[in-house]
């Protein structure tokens, strides 16, 4: 049973790094992966840049949980042929548009959507969706 409880956390752990659900990683951990294959089965991307965009996502989660400005547990990353959205809250302007830039300096980024809710802003000044990209 604690073996099932490790691998279970640990696989929600990794995958949401890639912006995979929990529900899916659950659904597919209890299910012996059909239903989580099913859903990758549907992706109309091929598998290399399913890679990719898996690869831009948890190095972007990677530089928002090292860096102390930006609290990287509190943003989640989706990214499909190298457009990022990030989703969200963080106590700032400014902690978005960092977090923007970051995420637009990872290789393969084409695009980045910010739906990110700032805390400490009146909600007439954020319209709730931002881009950054090229």
């Amino acid at each position: 049973m604690r073996r099932i409880v490790l691998v279970f956390g640990l696989g929600c752990f990794l995958l949401s790094t890639t912006g995979c659900t929990t529900g899916t990683v659950a659904a597919g951990l209890l299910a012996g992966g059909t239903a989580a294959g099913y859903y990758t089965g549907r992706d109309e991307r091929d598998l290399k840049t399913i890679k990719q965009d898996a690869v831009i996502t948890s190095t972007i989660k990677g530089w928002y949980l090292s860096d102390r400005e930006v609290n990287g547990f509190n943003i989640n990353i989706d990214t499909y042929r190298g457009v990022v959205t990030l989703y969200g809250a963080v106590e700032n302007k400014h902690v978005e548009e960092v977090a923007m830039q970051m995420a637009s300096k990872a290789n393969g980024v084409t695009k980045v959507i910010s739906k990110l809710t700032i805390i400490n802003e009146s909600p007439a000044s954020n319209d709730g969706v931002q881009t950054f990209g090229y």
